[in-house]
């Protein structure tokens, strides 16, 4: 978390952090409090996901890849700064950042066994400031378009759940 506060600091970027109060002694001391953060940055202990992932302010969301989270910021076209921490999550950082080119995946550093705050800048900044991270919101929109054609009225999530019901129906 000390990593990911400083890198966040250190982007200039203006960002919004969800920290559950359980994880808030983890911060930085002072950081929530500080003026730096008060001017650039938004602490919480919840907000509502899906809202802030569809909202027009938002350039980049900061992600431990969990399916879920990758499935919301994909199909709303979110980019994404991938940040797995185990099982699954390596896998889905793999395809927001080689697949669907919508993310990047910062480096381990491999002594401390964890994603350091220079890199955390770096990336945000790629993202929010550079060529990459354009073609990356430009495939984080083809992507939505992608998703919302699929469960749209004879999409093919939409005609894939006709069909199941009608299995069932026709089953009973």
């Amino acid at each position: 978390m000390h990593e990911l506060a400083m890198g966040l600091k250190r982007s200039n970027c203006y960002f919004l952090w969800v920290v559950r109060s359980s994880e808030a002694e983890k911060l930085p001391q002072g950081f929530a409090n500080s003026t730096e953060t008060s001017q650039k940055g938004l602490i919480v202990t919840w907000c509502p996901q899906l809202e802030v992932l569809v909202h027009e302010a938002l350039g980049l969301f900061v992600t431990h890849c969990g399916w879920n989270s990758t499935l919301e910021a994909l199909s709303l076209g979110a980019p994404m700064l991938a940040i797995p921490q185990w099982t699954d999550q390596a896998t889905n950082a793999k395809y927001i950042m080689d697949v669907w080119k919508m993310g990047l995946r910062p480096p381990v550093d491999e002594e401390r066994g964890v994603v350091t705050s220079e890199e955390i800048e770096h990336c945000v900044r790629k993202v929010m400031e550079g060529e990459t991270g354009k073609r990356m919101r430009e495939n984080a929109g083809k992507w939505r378009k992608i998703a919302k054609d699929a469960v749209g009225e004879g999409g093919s999530s939409d005609r894939n759940i006709e069909e199941f019901v009608a299995k069932l129906v026709a089953e009973t």
